[in-house]
């Protein structure tokens, strides 16, 4: 017979086993579905004109239901509204319809606080304020953002949950960078790190992992997947903002981005390379990468290469301001003037080719120019129409985001009003194919910004 003291010990481990079991069934797995919020069960949009998220010209009157977290009917007749008394009905009076925006490259975690801040600040603290800046994105009207490095799970979880309004977030967790690349933010007495010694701070934060060799690359692109990563984010060239990372460098050998590349695609989804020169950006092209973020320095070769292989271009339309985010005089200082100086030449060459474009800022350590993030897109007019611009904002970025697949825990279209797709919507006090600019003042134009069918702001005359 077991003594008391055993028994004892075994049920207290039963019990701890119960515990866990239970939490893990209650928590939303990575790439599961999110738990729905509260909302109205039918919103009824009448008299509108709906840009779809797609095409050049807004439709005739129309009306749309969006019944839970889906776009049910669009019709150009009278849609009869339920008799139930949690629905709302809102008249468009011929205000325009359209899916709410999507922010293809941003740094959910990085845009209000200073570089020092982020390496010096506790971890839960940054998160309160990345949340205060996830609210204010989304009632800008930007429903969705695609995180490119930063440690955005639990921000991304809390969202999703309803504990605090924000956009949805397709995070890629730590940005994979090599020793001396870009987002090794280390100081030079870090250097060299044996194997074995701590982490570094940036590391331990998970905003960026050091990884020199292809099992280090699968292992680290491994551990931001099964944290529930959309996709996987490596620098595959210089950059701007990290102090020891020339722009013109490659960084990542051919072996070590294949090696993320499968990593990716074994779990169905794809690597995103922060890439400026033509060197760089062919070799992660030619490795599988399918989508190059920035390609401000890309030659007509390059652009060619990325046609051929259909990879996708997320490049940003760097306001003058960008110039003024570093201390005049610094390295990272001249090299975003050298970058802003390539914005123009690869936006035509992205135009002449064809390539598959998307729409992101890439704001960082900037509080002041996140309020600008509308006026940033207007900003695309210098070479698009206002029709392609927004189209890039909405359809096309949704096209992008749906290369994640099964790793997405948005089970839906995103970027368009069509029927059966996600919910999110907004209602211009206008019309933004005649009038972009409407897009840069959303406190007054945005009259009802809804997300995942759920209403943020109804400012509709009654």
């Amino acid at each position: 017979m077991a003594k008391p003291r055993v028994v004892l010990r075994l049920v207290a481990g039963v019990l701890a086993i119960a515990c866990t079991v239970n939490a893990w069934a209650q928590a939303p797995a990575p790439g599961g579905s999110p738990p729905p919020q509260s909302g109205p069960s039918q919103v009824l949009f009448q008299n509108v004109h709906i840009f779809d998220g797609k095409g050049t010209a807004l439709s005739g009157p129309a009306n749309v239901l969006v019944r839970g977290n889906r776009i049910e009917r669009i019709s150009t007749t009278p849609i009869p509204p339920d008799a139930s008394p949690d629905a709302t009905i809102i008249n468009g009076d011929g205000r325009t319809l359209m899916p709410g925006l999507i922010d293809a490259h941003w740094h959910t975690m990085l845009v209000r606080p200073t570089a020092a801040q982020v390496l010096s600040a506790d971890l839960g603290y940054s998160t309160l304020v990345a949340g205060a800046e996830a609210t204010d994105t989304l009632m800008r009207g930007f429903t969705t953002v695609r995180d490119l490095g930063g440690p955005a799970f639990a921000l991304r979880r809390a969202i999703d949950e309803g504990v605090l309004p924000g956009p949805r977030i397709f995070p890629s967790g730590a940005m994979l960078t090599v020793t001396g690349g870009h987002g090794d933010f280390r100081q030079l007495f870090e250097v060299p790190r044996i194997d074995g010694m701590p982490l570094a701070r940036m590391e331990q934060l998970g905003a960026a992992l050091v990884t020199d060799s292809p099992d280090e690359v699968t292992r680290r692109a491994r551990e931001q997947l099964v944290q529930g990563a959309s996709q996987i984010k490596l620098t595959a060239s210089g950059g701007v903002a990290s102090p020891h990372s020339p722009i013109d460098v490659i960084t990542f050998t051919t072996a070590e981005l294949k090696a993320a590349v499968k990593a990716a695609n074994d779990r169905g989804t794809y690597v995103a390379a922060h890439a400026y020169t033509p060197a760089a950006i062919q070799r992660a092209v030619l490795a599988g990468v399918q989508c190059i973020e920035h390609g401000q320095l890309m030659d007509e070769a390059t652009a060619k290469l990325m046609a051929e292989k259909g990879t996708w271009l997320s490049i940003q339309p760097f306001p003058d301001e960008f110039a003024h985010i570093f201390p005049p005089g610094s390295d990272q200082s001249k090299k975003m003037l050298e970058v802003m100086a390539g914005t123009d030449r690869t936006y035509q060459l992205a135009k002449k080719y064809h390539l598959k474009t998307a729409f992101g800022t890439d704001i960082v350590f900037a509080p002041e120019l996140s309020k600008r993030q509308g006026a940033l897109l207007v900003g695309l007019t210098r070479w698009y129409t206002p029709a392609e611009a927004l189209s890039m904002a909405t359809g096309a970025n949704g096209e992008l985001l749906a290369l994640s697949g099964e790793r997405s825990r948005y089970r839906g279209k995103l970027g368009v009003v069509e029927e059966g797709a996600l919910a999110d919507l907004l209602l211009v006090d206008g019309d933004p194919l005649a009038n972009l600019k409407l897009i840069e003042d959303p406190g007054k134009n945005f009259l009802v910004i809804m997300k995942d069918g759920r209403i943020y702001k109804n400012t509709v005359p009654r």
